[in-house]
């Protein structure tokens, strides 16, 4: 029987590049996923007054699996909280379908050493995970607003924490990174406690260290390759993955997944809707390709599938695939060939 998978194309680009994903999902799964397609983000504001419309999210919590491509752009924007905005769609989603870790796989890939901004012998070599609690938090917390003044309310409780510290030791090969700011924040200091009794009482053999967010930051940039798993929490994990999208030259390329304990995963490139070059055929669908494997992966246990996804990314680019993004001039449509072609 088919898997149902909720496309999600969203806003800018995203329509653009969640079809070719289609494509190849059908290329290396042939006639094994159905599709059904919902308005999210902006183009659902602007249909039904929301962010994420009830049919939407019934259809999403039915499904096996759910594809995000993009959400967002200036034409939504605003600072007026009684005013939706596309990414509180995201933030619902999320909340409503349990999805409290979301991983970002960083692995610059040899073909493109020279397209990111650190020298070649820093990032050679590269490989870790960041591990991003995804429901508490400071975006999830009280919220007061004055003329004068505003608040925004950090809480996490000890079960959000050890939830969130067995996803990222589960996914360790040696070396957990714990970051927080344990000098500053109360919320820092009972996070570093949990993750380290979570350490040694059910995951010894993996290594353990705490570093501040602000040293991590820096680090990430000067010696990537120390990292195996970052764990921290929302607001920092929302900062330190988009730092380490850039170890791979191009936001472009970095997908990401959003899990819970049960029912669907939510599957997503990190870069955002690009309005920009909408309508272009410029977007670089690859980071929309390799989210694609992380559902396979993760969402419907088709580790061979995603592996071959994964190696036909691997091998356009060592082929010579440029997109905009990556100092070529590939298009959306030649993209999308040159990996069919090597499926």
């Amino acid at each position: 029987m088919a898997r149902k998978i909720v496309l999600l194309p969203g806003d800018g680009i995203g329509p653009e590049i969640i079809e070719p994903a289609v494509r190849v999902l059908d290329a290396v799964a042939p006639g094994e996923l159905q599709y059904e397609s919902h308005l999210f983000g902006g183009v659902s504001i602007d249909e039904y007054g929301t962010a994420l419309s009830d049919e939407t999210l019934a259809a999403c919590r039915s499904a096996d699996a759910v594809l995000l491509a993009a959400v967002g752009g200036p034409k939504w924007d605003t600072t007026d909280p009684a005013k939706p905005r596309p990414e509180q769609g995201l933030l619902g989603l999320r909340k409503a379908l349990g999805l409290f870790a979301n991983l970002r796989p960083v692995r610059p890939l040899p073909a493109l050493y020279d397209a990111s901004p650190l020298r070649r012998e820093i990032i050679e070599g590269t490989d870790l995970l960041v591990v991003r609690e995804l429901t508490g938090g400071i975006y999830f917390g009280e919220k007061t607003r004055t003329a004068d003044s505003a608040s925004d309310a950090c809480v996490y409780t000890r079960a959000e924490i050890e939830r969130i510290a067995r996803t990222a030791f589960g996914a360790a090969r040696s070396r957990v990174t714990s970051v927080d700011k344990a000098n500053v924040l109360e919320t820092s200091r009972l996070w570093r406690e949990v993750v380290h009794a979570t350490h040694s009482r059910e995951f010894p053999n993996i290594e353990l260290e705490h570093l501040l967010v602000d040293n991590a930051a820096m680090r990430l940039v000067a010696a990537p390759r120390h990292f195996d798993v970052i764990l921290t929490e929302n607001m920092f994990g929302d900062i330190l993955s988009d730092e380490a999208a850039m170890l791979t030259g191009s936001i472009g390329m970095l997908p990401s997944a959003s899990l819970g304990e049960d029912g669907p995963g939510l599957f997503e490139p990190v870069h955002g809707s690009a309005p920009d070059i909408a309508g272009t055929d410029a977007a670089n669908p690859l980071a929309m390709f390799l989210s694609a494997a992380l559902m396979l992966r993760h969402g419907l246990a088709m580790e061979a599938q995603a592996v071959a996804v994964e190696s036909a990314v691997d091998r356009a680019l060592a082929e010579g695939l440029r997109t905009p993004d990556l100092g070529g001039d590939a298009t959306t449509e030649q993209a999308t060939q040159a990996v069919l072609k090597n499926l």
